[in-house]
């Protein structure tokens, strides 16, 4: 069954019920243990970051809001390049 939404075609699977609530608000990661460890602020991600991400990006990876796959490869990254150690997306996050 399709559900129609200005003419996009959308599997009704794919569709959340009313009843059901997506968690968007994971708790504090492990990122924001492993930024205390080695002594580094959101900032030196940003600044660590080959490519431009926002402080607000690092903010809500560390307090646990949802972020899509592309964002956490991002801070993957710009955490790699900041503590020159290889970490992995498990490394830096629950979800």
């Amino acid at each position: 069954m399709t559900a129609s939404n200005s003419g996009f075609e959308i599997a009704a699977d794919t569709v959340p019920s009313p009843e059901e609530e997506v968690v968007r608000e994971l708790g504090e990661q492990p990122l924001a243990e492993l930024l205390r460890e080695h002594g580094l602020t959101g900032h030196d991600l940003v600044v660590a970051s080959a490519k431009p991400i926002t402080h607000k990006l690092i903010h809500r990876a560390v307090k646990g809001r949802r972020l899509t796959h592309h964002s956490k490869m991002l801070v993957l990254d710009a955490y790699n390049r900041a503590t020159g150690e290889p970490a992995s997306l498990a490394d830096l996050f629950t979800y």
